[in-house]
Order: C-alpha cells, then structure tokens, then sequence
C-alpha cells in the first residue's frame, strides 16, 4: 500500500510534450483546496505550449530533451534524478510522449491517465486523436480514460481508476475527445488523492483501494 502523505502537500512533478492541459487541471485543483499536493516540477522533452503554461503558473520547468542524452537509459536517469534531488513524491505523465524507463525506486509512483479503456485502442502510437478515431472507427458505444501506474510498457501497469463516457452517433474525434477530457479531469485528481492517502495497494497488476 502506498504510505500515508496525507498529512503535508503531495510534492508532484509533471512531465508534458505538448499543451499542458493536465499541469493546468491539476494546479486548478490543488488551488481550490481539492488536492492536498503541490507541483514542484515540471519536465518537458521538447519546446511546448506546456512549458510556458508552468511559467505562468510560477513552477519551476525545464526543457530535457532526449536528443542531448546518448541513450535511453542516460536520458531516463537524468529525469528520475532531478526528480530525486527536488524530493519528489509520485511524477505525473501529462500527455508526455518521450519513452522514459523507470527505476526500482519510482516503482509505483509514476502515473499515467490514457484517454481510452486499457487494454483497449492502447500500446505505442495510439494517443490523443488516435484513440478517439480508432474508438469511433471501431464503432465503440462507450470509451472514457484509465489511470495507471507506469511501468516499462507502452499503456501498461497496475490500473487504478477507469471512467467511461458514451459515444454519439454524431461524434468525431474532437467532440469525443472533450468528453473524454472531463473525465481525465476527475479521475486524475481522485487517483492522486488516494496515492496521497496511502489507499492504493498494489498486488501484481491489480490496484486495490482501501
């Protein structure tokens, strides 16, 4: 089971690649009082909407790109590094699109919210627009979001919450796409909280909540 932080604000690291949407959410959170947790840092692996966005909101970020590492491992140890000497709790994936390897001490404290049902219309390529259209393509009565820990696989590990949402028959990809997006906005934060308060307990690939 996760530890009991609930005590002192969660400190959060989010790591993006593109508009920051989840950074946002997540800050609007913690500033009405419905997240006890505080984003210290944010990561991007390449210029982005994202970075700017932490800047407004006054959190420190800094662009860690892959391309200035020699490999994969390299890159990832620098990110979990900063991570460390910044006392981060649990590092939060924001739509972040680089493949980052996670170490023994990060076990279960890397989250990840993918906009579509796990194990379904997931895996590597399939993100953002991808999911909505192969979900509509499909033509799938439901699809929503999954929260999960991360491990070494593409949309893989321990899944904590999932939220479904229904499918029109005059969607497209844009219009299920938003509402999709309100259900990460809730289930994102409730998967944090209950890291927080120590309430997730890991055995295997299965997460129960206590």
């Amino acid at each position: 089971m996760t530890s009991d932080r609930s005590s002192s604000p969660l400190r959060l690291a989010v790591l993006v690649s593109g508009g920051g949407t989840t950074l946002v959410n997540l800050q609007h959170r913690i500033d009405e009082g419905r997240l006890n947790a505080r984003v210290d840092y944010v990561v991007a692996n390449r210029s982005c909407r994202g970075l700017d966005r932490a800047a407004e909101l006054n959190i420190f970020a800094e662009l860690v790109a892959p391309s200035t590492y020699s490999s994969l491992e390299e890159y990832s140890d620098a990110v979990f590094q900063k991570c460390r000497d910044r006392n981060i709790d649990l590092v939060i994936l924001g739509g972040f699109l680089a493949r980052i390897l996670i170490p023994d001490d990060f076990e279960n404290r890397v989250m990840n919210i993918h906009p579509g049902l796990i194990p379904a219309f997931c895996g590597k390529g399939m993100y953002g627009h991808h999911v909505h259209e192969a979900v509509l393509t499909r033509g799938c009565k439901v699809s929503g979001c999954t929260v999960h820990f991360c491990d070494n696989q593409y949309d893989h590990g321990p899944i904590i919450l999932q939220r479904t949402v229904p499918v029109l028959d005059d969607d497209n990809a844009d219009t299920l796409a938003a509402r999709v997006f309100e259900a990460e906005c809730e289930a994102y934060p409730e998967a944090i909280s209950l890291f927080a308060a120590g309430r997730l307990q890991v055995n295997g690939n299965r997460v129960a909540i206590q």
